[in-house]
């Protein structure tokens, strides 16, 4: 099972690096996206402690 996992890896960070060389403009609004849902629930989940506390 471990050998799967290896493999697996491995084919995620090829297809990152493919995905990063033919397109960097979509890569970097893909990460930027990830990074904006991130940021929205980390508000969202201070705005729920702050009703909570309030």
């Amino acid at each position: 099972m471990k050998w799967v996992k290896k493999i697996l890896l491995i084919l995620v960070v090829t297809f990152a690096a493919f995905y990063l060389i033919t397109r960097p403009a979509d890569a970097a609004s893909a990460v930027r996206g990830v990074f904006d849902a991130i940021g929205s629930a980390f508000s969202s989940i201070m705005t729920f402690f702050t009703s909570l506390a309030g």
